[in-house]
């Protein structure tokens, strides 16, 4: 199995005193991985989302982390395709160099960036990203494998131009998609992509998943993949507070998921007045809001007739790895056993206090991957 971390920047203070010190809070955190044992660390990309995530320019965070180590991967996870937020022909440029200047240890991921508060700020229409995300993803391993390249399309078109630099991987680093629902689980797989299953949903949604991409990677054909060699490969989000104190853990792991449920919910709820997400509160514990939360949601969802899956669900579930070390373990089995690859810790949520994060993470690297090594 490989074991990562994923990083948001997301940030309570969103004064430039807090982002500051989220990103070198972040960095601090890569860089411990890479020491105690971890595999790659991803990064997302998200555009104005206040509080959710403030990791706008994670081609410029990651390039600084690689400064910084020499051993682990360096993922994205995602870049947003659409092509007013990332033109195709810049998005293989800044890989490929990634690439170069780390000696091949870039992983590409892609995604959709489908929020509208996103999406509009790039004056793109929501329904115009999904054929926008294919049309990319199938031209940019196309610039790194041909000298010379040009595109014709209604909605794209790029005159013959050489691509560089291309990737120190030969012929390009792995490929990655961001998938939450059976549809992209499916693309996914046909496309010959790895899968970021991104949701709090636990162990059994991620063995469904599992059993959707897999059937999906059989469907595969020489005219479906995209890139040259697939890449079959699943990796599990796996929220995680990780300290000798069980009761401690707990308490910031749900916290910290509170505070992300509800920084998630503020932009991700299309037509619903969503408040902000708040640090504090006085009249229920973390975990009590998050149960009650997700009630509300269920019987919103009953009482409209709107059929939701875990996405939405998911991220109310408060069984994940809080705990000690022995829990992390269990937990963990739990994932590899439901048919993961790969477990993508989410550690940096918005109210975990820096000492939290740090001593999980060295508790996973020294005490949790080994076991499954």
């Amino acid at each position: 199995m490989k074991f990562s971390m994923i990083f948001e920047a997301q940030i309570v203070d969103t004064s430039r005193k807090g982002e500051y010190e989220i990103m070198q809070e972040s960095v601090e955190q890569a860089v411990l991985g890479e020491k105690v044992g971890f595999d790659r660390i991803w990064a997302v990309e998200h555009h104005c989302l206040k509080w959710y995530a403030h990791m706008s320019a994670p081609e410029t965070f990651l390039a600084y982390v690689a400064g910084k180590t020499e051993r682990i991967r360096i993922g994205h996870g995602v870049v947003c395709l659409p092509f007013k937020m990332n033109h195709p022909v810049k998005v293989a440029e800044r890989i490929g160099m990634l690439d170069m200047l780390t000696k091949g240890r870039v992983d590409f991921g892609i995604g959709k960036g489908g929020t509208p508060q996103e999406a509009g700020a790039f004056q793109t229409e929501m329904d115009e990203i999904p054929a926008q995300l294919e049309e990319s993803a199938r031209m940019i391993p196309r610039m790194w494998r041909e000298e010379v390249f040009e595109h014709d399309s209604p909605t794209m078109k790029i005159p013959r131009r050489p691509i560089f630099p291309k990737p120190y991987q030969d012929p390009h680093p792995p490929m990655y998609l961001a998938c939450t629902r059976e549809e992209t689980l499916n693309q996914a797989g046909e496309w010959g992509l790895g899968a970021l299953v991104l949701g709090f949903a636990g162990p059994d949604d991620i063995a469904q998943k599992n059993r959707v991409y897999r059937a999906a990677v059989k469907r595969r054909t020489k005219e479906s993949q995209i890139p040259d060699f697939p890449n079959e490969h699943l990796a599990a989000l796996c929220p995680a507070i990780v300290l000798d104190d069980e009761k401690k853990a707990r308490a910031i792991g749900y916290r910290g998921q509170r505070y992300f449920t509800e920084a998630i919910r503020h932009w991700y709820s299309p037509g619903v007045e969503m408040p902000p997400p708040r640090a504090e509160i006085a009249d229920m514990t973390d975990e009590e809001v998050l149960k009650a939360e997700g009630e509300a949601l269920v019987a919103y969802l009953h009482e409209e007739k709107i059929t939701a899956g875990t996405e939405s669900t998911g991220m109310f579930n408060t069984n994940h790895a809080y705990g000690r070390v022995e829990d992390a373990i269990a937990y963990v089995q739990r994932l590899k056993d439901a048919g993961a690859d790969e477990v993508m810790f989410l550690i940096q949520m918005g109210t975990v206090p820096q000492w939290a994060a740090l001593e999980t993470i060295k508790n996973l690297g020294e005490r949790v991957i080994p076991k499954f090594r």
